[in-house]
């Protein structure tokens, strides 16, 4: 008799299909499916590894800026580090180790190792701001020294005892034009009277975070000084840079006269001292104002200059033709000519960034490869990172790498090799098509430009496009080349004619920027753009750039998201400063609503430029609306479908408590730069100045009760309030 064996199964398990869907195995092989799925996207994508790295050590840095504290700086390394080690368990015993694994497990280690890098230079080289201001007089040796004649003032970098510890310090201090004397340079020792502030944090959330920049600088303080300076030591010689640099921009002033001659000698030695503030607001307002900042326009412009120059005139020397490479050779001199000119124009991070990238360039000329390439761009930018990863906060790096990607993913497109590709045609439709193609190139680049620009400025010039279709041309090929010329004839003393002629080049790029900037509708105002929302267009443009085929149009989905984010940014209904001194308030006057009329152009343009509205400011106690007396002003707002009543001090002199509780009690929001009493107790918010030395300046949207502050955008890093968070 036959006797059907059957296995035995442990109580509490599944048999058949039901356990075959529950296995590991089962699940094993769906994981399995979807790593092979991803690799296909992978492969018909067209994945760079080499780009998408650089894109790792971006994101690790901005999440060290981002994130709060330590706790979550660590978080984010282990993070990291769990995907990458979580990528290596998963293809554990598979043959094929694929792109996607390899993926994984670099960009999450290049990620951590951004947060590691920028973590270690905080540490490093930052340098907490004193904790209070100082009055008094000082003996400092003078490191540095900024002309500014435009603002008639000269900035010092100086090397001083702090008043009460006596350790080594740098401070920054403006000296007035009139007090100034060429003896004041670089190395003399000088005695002077100033008043010194500790690194001012950002007036308003979003507002220029000086004490970031001045951490990462060095500097401990910034101040003016009060009284004529008294030179003990003189300076033993300026180093020859600096003092070729400061010879070079008086020498240029001197021979091209008026507006043009400021902006010559910036392009001469980057001395950016002279330029009006009005040129510099339509230089910005035009989109222009990249032109000022010696970067990748300037040093690609000369370097290719002397690398085609160069080449052409070695041609004409049979013997070395034969013997020598002249790409070579002509790449050397066009390093030469980069890297002086990098030099003599002080050497900032911009310019260094644009000579490296230019070098990379030359290098792939000398070699006979292609020298535009997304991944020469990451090759610049990772040695800028690693030596400067702060400056990925700033928007000059933003804005030349953004620039740079558009130009090299917009020529690699398909699409616009075709409509460029060589044919038989007249001159006329050649040059048309080009045309075309430098009117689409600037306004992708203005498309690519304008996320950083309205998150870091709040205002965007959208006539940008054709503005630099004359702009660049014009600056590159006419008045860097008349510049250069008249610097050579001058050895001989036959500039001037070409002197003249570049002179009035920089006029006309000075009226196009004028002209520009004052049509109707040039510059919009946005309030503050969310972190998040602009993180959707950099992520959107780096996948439209980076990505071949059509994968690179799902980059359009985060911006299409991102534009719908910033159309809804709600504009605060009241702006406070740090200091509680100044309050703006939107919604009710055609400009703006203050509680004090400022003569200072920083707090007014703050407050402007938050607030996303152009006009005249209107002050309080001149509106029909608001009851105003010495002290204090009370205004009504209708928002969110309720009246808002807000009671704001104007003055420090003492009044009865029982009146100021009564008068609080009767209000929403209470604002003062004074310390007000516990019996104060307003229905919402008391933004005294206790709260405020702890929160830094507010945005308040009424309609949903939202208070953005500079301390939650700080976190506890170290340039905030001097606390070591590091």
């Amino acid at each position: 008799m036959a006797t059907r064996l059957t296995p035995l199964v442990p109580l509490g398990e599944e048999t058949g299909d039901a356990a075959l869907r529950q296995s590991p195995w089962r699940k094993r092989a769906s994981l399995s499916s979807m790593a092979d799925a991803a690799e296909r996207f992978l492969e018909q994508a067209g994945f760079d590894r080499g780009p998408w790295l650089v894109v790792a050590l971006v994101a690790g840095i901005a999440a060290w800026f981002v994130l709060a504290d330590p706790i979550w700086w660590v978080t984010a390394l282990a993070g990291a580090l769990f995907v990458g080690l979580g990528a290596v368990a998963l293809w554990k015993g598979r043959d094929d180790r694929g792109r996607l694994m390899v993926a994984c497990l670099s960009l999450a280690f290049v990620f951590a190792a951004g947060v590691g890098v920028i973590w270690a230079r905080s540490t490093l080289v930052g340098v907490p701001g004193i904790e209070r201001p100082f009055y008094g007089e000082f003996d400092a040796r003078i490191l540095d020294r900024i002309e500014q004649p435009a603002e008639a003032r000269t900035r010092l970098v100086l090397a001083m005892r702090h008043p009460e510890t006596g350790e080594a310090m740098r401070v920054r201090v403006n000296l007035p034009i009139e007090s100034d004397d060429q003896e004041f340079s670089t190395g003399a020792v000088i005695r002077l009277s100033a008043r010194l502030m500790p690194p001012a944090p950002p007036m308003l959330p979003g507002s220029y975070n000086f004490a970031r920049t001045a951490w990462f600088n060095g500097l401990a303080a910034t101040g003016s000084v009060t009284d004529q300076p008294v030179l003990i030591q003189p300076s033993e010689g300026e180093p020859l840079l600096a003092e070729a640099q400061r010879r070079l921009s008086a020498h240029v002033r001197s021979q091209v006269q008026g507006a043009g001659g400021s902006i010559a000698a910036t392009l001469a030695s980057g001395d950016r001292g002279a330029i009006s503030a009005a040129d510099e607001d339509a230089m910005r307002d035009s989109g222009l104002t990249h032109l000022l900042s010696i970067s990748g326009l300037h040093v690609s412009a000369l370097i290719g200059a002397t690398y085609l120059l160069t080449l052409r005139l070695l041609a004409f020397w049979p013997w070395l033709v034969l013997r020598v490479r002249l790409p070579l050779l002509a790449a050397v001199m066009g390093a030469a000519a980069g890297i002086g000119y990098t030099l003599l124009t002080g050497a900032e991070v911009p310019t260094v960034r644009s000579c490296l990238a230019a070098l990379l360039v030359l290098g792939a000329l000398a070699m006979g490869r292609e020298p535009l390439s997304l991944r020469m761009v990451a090759v610049a930018a990772v040695a800028v990172l690693l030596l400067w990863p702060e400056s990925l906060a700033g928007p000059s790096f933003q804005m030349s790498f953004s620039a740079v990607i558009a130009i090299i993913a917009l020529s690699g497109a398909e699409p616009v090799r075709r409509f460029l590709a060589p044919r038989e045609e007249s001159l006329l439709h050649r040059y048309g098509r080009r045309t075309l193609v430098l009117l689409l190139t600037g306004f992708v680049i203005e498309m690519a430009l304008m996320p950083t620009v309205l998150y870091h400025f709040h205002r965007g010039g959208f006539y940008g496009a054709l503005a630099n279709v004359v702009g660049i041309p014009l600056v590159t090929f006419i008045s860097m080349p008349l510049i250069a010329i008249s610097l050579f004839l001058d050895i001989v003393g036959l500039g001037g004619p070409t002197w003249w002629l570049a002179g009035k080049s920089l006029d006309l790029l000075l009226w196009i920027a004028h002209f520009t900037a004052s049509q109707p509708g040039a510059v919009k105002l946005m309030p503050q753009m969310g972190q998040g929302t602009y993180a959707l267009f950099l992520f959107g443009g780096l996948w439209l750039a980076l990505w071949k085929g059509r994968s690179r149009l799902l980059g359009f989905v985060p911006v299409a998201l991102g534009c719908f984010l910033l159309a809804a940014t709600p504009v605060p209904d009241i702006l406070i400063s740090s200091d509680g001194r100044h309050v703006g308030v939107t919604g009710e006057a055609p400009g703006l609503l203050v509680l004090r009329e400022s003569r200072s152009s920083y707090v007014t343009d703050n407050l402007m430029e938050l607030a996303g509205v152009t006009g005249e400011q209107v002050s309080l106690q001149n509106w029909p609306g608001a009851v105003c007396n010495p002290d204090f002003c009370v205004l009504t707002l209708y928002r969110g479908g309720r009246d808002w009543h807000v009671l704001m001090s104007r003055s420090r002199a003492l009044v009865a408590e029982r009146d100021l509780a009564a008068a609080c009690e009767r209000v929403d929001i209470v604002v003062s730069e004074r310390w007000l009493p516990q019996s104060c107790r307003p229905r919402w918010l008391k933004a005294d100045r206790r709260y405020l030395e702890e929160s830094g300046g507010l945005a308040i949207v009424l309609d949903g009760q939202r208070i953005d502050s500079v301390a939650h955008e700080q976190g506890k890093h170290g340039w905030w309030r001097g606390r070591a968070g590091d």
